[in-house]
C-alpha cells in the first residue's frame, strides 16, 4: 500500500480553505441580517444589508449545490 502524500495534502488544503470560506460567507450573511434588524429597530430601513445577506446565503447554497454536483457526477 502506497500513499500519495502530495495528493492527500492537496485535498486537505483545498477542503480547509473551502470550509473556512463557506463558514465565513455564511457568517457575513448572518451579520447582514442582524444589521438589518438593528436598523429597523432604530426606525430606519436597511435594504442593502438584507440584499447582501441574501447574496451571501445564495452563494453558500450555490457552493453546496456544486459540491453535490461534483459528488454525484
Amino acid at each position: 500500500m502506497d500513499i500519495d502524500w502530495a495528493a492527500l495534502g492537496s485535498v486537505f488544503g483545498v477542503s480547509l480553505v473551502a470550509t473556512v470560506a463557506l463558514v465565513g460567507l455564511f457568517t457575513l450573511g448572518i451579520v447582514g441580517l442582524s444589521k438589518q434588524e438593528a436598523a429597523t429597530a432604530q426606525g430606519g430601513s436597511a435594504p442593502l444589508a438584507r440584499t447582501g445577506a441574501y447574496a451571501c446565503f445564495a452563494l453558500c447554497a450555490a457552493a453546496v449545490a456544486y459540491g453535490i454536483f461534483l459528488i454525484v457526477s
